[in-house]
């Protein structure tokens, strides 16, 4: 008998991680439903996984942050099967976007009991590099530089507190200098920018207050910092919800992005993702999603 639910989950995510994964797994063993899980061992396998379980007609749910849910959606792309989330993430950003309960238990009853919506994912397009499928975000500047560099063991020991960290390290030696970024023909000059299908930021935050996944267009947030006070009055203001109103942050509505820039570095869902140029298009097909 095929089971209904297939969950992927990386094992190197940690022990902490990997709890809150069987909390939820014991709700659905309690509750006498059918579950497979499949752990991945390397690069591409979520992807493989996902693209499988859709075969199957399974609801194919991923197990962990925003990196994780994306590399499950492009194994899903093209299919008619369904995403489930359980948020095991640092910030969880896309759950939140999505009212997905951030507690493993309810969050697997959510599974259970909730329905399915239509979400456009974006395209990121990289020169000669494979395209790659993200479900929240696109960063280039001192987030993006961030991500890069931060250690994984360190994400892994101190969660969101080690972005804090590595951005400490990063932000008075970033140079903040401006590259073009091209909004469906229009250029621009900001220092900083954040493509996104949705409202939140890092958790809770809200970056775009008017984006919804639901709708194919990208919302664009240019920052305008010259140096690092600049940064520390956006990180302030958006901690408060109040970064959208700065005179130095222009917000935009876009069908197609390029940036532009010698080689900085590329931030996707949290998770590295080259570096420029980039071009930005929404996916041909909607994903359907299992939300609350």
């Amino acid at each position: 008998m095929t089971t209904k639910l297939c969950f992927i989950f990386n094992p190197a995510a940690g022990a902490r991680r990997r709890a809150r994964l069987y909390a939820a797994l014991d709700v659905l063993y309690g509750l006498g439903i059918q579950f497979e899980l499949q752990e991945t061992g390397a690069p591409g396998d979520a992807e493989r996984q996902a693209r499988e379980a859709a075969q199957q007609g399974r609801i194919v749910v991923a197990a962990g942050g925003d990196g994780t849910i994306a590399e499950v959606a492009a194994g899903l792309d093209g299919t008619m099967a369904s995403l489930g989330i359980l948020p095991l993430g640092t910030a969880n950003v896309f759950a939140l976007e999505m009212g997905v309960p951030l507690n493993p238990k309810e969050a697997a009853r959510a599974l259970l009991l909730g329905h399915s919506t239509s979400v456009f994912p974006g395209i990121l397009k990289r020169g000669n590099a494979p395209d790659r499928l993200f479900i929240q975000m696109v960063g280039v500047g001192l987030d993006a530089v961030v991500v890069h560099r931060l250690p994984p063991g360190l994400k892994r020991a101190f969660g969101k507190a080690a972005y804090v960290m590595q951005t400490l390290r990063d932000l008075t030696s970033h140079p903040f200098s401006p590259f073009m970024v091209q909004v469906d023909g229009q250029q621009w000059e900001p220092s900083g920018v954040v493509v996104t299908k949705g409202r939140f930021y890092a958790g809770r935050f809200e970056i775009a207050p008017q984006a919804d996944p639901r709708e194919a267009d990208f919302h664009v947030v240019s920052l305008y910092q010259r140096n690092f006070l600049d940064a520390l009055k956006h990180a302030g203001a958006l901690s408060l919800g109040r970064l959208p109103a700065l005179s130095s942050i222009m917000l935009q509505r876009g069908h197609e992005i390029e940036v532009f820039g010698a080689n900085l570095p590329v931030q996707a869902d949290g998770d590295a993702a080259g570096s420029l140029p980039i071009r930005i298009t929404p996916s041909l097909e909607p994903l359907r999603v299992v939300v609350p």
